[in-house]
């Protein structure tokens, strides 16, 4: 029994070819799509990161290489469409809403998603195979705190914000920015915001400049074609490498979130609303861990059903 439950624990895709076909399932799955793309619109946060969270990671990376590989009849449309229309509902209704809290209430809001990140670390570490981590750990341990390093140093980077960047500029940020969709702990929205891009990208979807707008939906498009075969055979091949790399990109890219910074990204001792930060982190710590319960509550009751249907076999 032991050997059976690991088994479907630790298998990569164990999510059902189709999801149900129910209002409330295609309700929930719009939810999930405009969470992760809400977060694609806020530097330090990765959409990838929110995906785990609430549970349709693997599957969404399932289904999009099935979509690239021309494999339509295996392709979860339901699902996928119902991810996408909340991914864009989300963009095109909250951007301006999500750049003004960034904006005005910069300490507040990375309160709030460092909160959010911070529990979010979890996640990518409960994915892995406990023996197959103590099996690696000289390895394990050195990848983990690189990644961590690399991600806390790399956010420490910005550049002032670009005026009427060209569009092949546009294009080729889009490329790199989507990857944080499929990669957790890479915040696409940071590196934008790094390269000087934030500020003229939010401003044309919010303003719906349609150039700039479709320039980098091309670019996002080649970016996570061209990437999410990758990704999908590290984590067949290599899953505890790169479930370790996510974990210490996560827990790097909380520098990016600590909330108290000068313009030019540098830490500063904590200022007067001490009280009202803490708050924010709990609440955003809180936020993720009922994700993360409901999802291993979910998790359960799949795994139990895998079980049943392999006992009699």
């Amino acid at each position: 029994m032991e050997g059976v439950r690991r088994e479907a624990m630790t298998t990569p895709h164990h999510y059902p070819a189709k999801t149900p076909r129910t209002p409330l399932s295609v309700v929930a799955n719009i939810v999930r799509g405009a969470l992760i793309g809400m977060a694609e619109l806020v530097p330090g946060i990765s959409g990838g990161t929110v995906a785990l969270v609430v549970g349709i990671y693997e599957r969404a990376l399932n289904t999009g290489n099935q979509l690239f590989r021309r494999q339509f009849k295996a392709v979860d449309w339901p699902f996928l469409i119902a991810v996408g229309v909340g991914m864009v509902a989300a963009v095109f209704t909250m951007s301006t809403v999500l750049h003004d809290f960034v904006e005005n209430s910069p300490e507040y809001a990375r309160a709030l998603f460092m909160g959010m990140v911070a529990v979010s670390i979890w996640v990518p570490v409960a994915m892995m195979d406990p023996k197959d981590v103590s099996r690696k750990w000289k390895l394990v341990i050195p990848l983990f705190l690189g990644a961590a390093l690399i991600s806390f140093f790399g956010t420490g980077l910005t550049s002032a914000p670009q005026d009427n960047p060209p569009l092949i500029v546009i294009f080729l940020a889009a490329a790199i920015a989507i990857c944080a969709l499929v990669l957790p702990g890479v915040s696409g929205s940071f590196f934008l915001l790094a390269v000087g891009l934030y500020a003229p990208v939010m401003g044309a979807i919010s303003d719906r400049e349609w150039p700039v707008i479709f320039t980098f939906m091309a670019g996002a498009l080649v970016g996570i074609a061209l990437f999410i075969r990758v990704l999908t055979w590290a984590l067949e091949k290599h899953r505890t490498i790169s479930l370790t790399l996510m974990a210490g990109l996560m827990l790097g890219s909380l520098r990016s979130l600590w909330p108290w910074q000068s313009d030019t990204a540098d830490l500063l001792s904590p200022g007067g609303n001490v009280l009202a930060i803490v708050g924010l982190v709990v609440l955003g710590a809180v936020i993720v861990a009922v994700f993360i319960v409901a999802d291993r509550v979910a998790t359960t009751r799949r795994e139990s059903e895998i079980i049943a249907e392999i006992l009699p076999a």
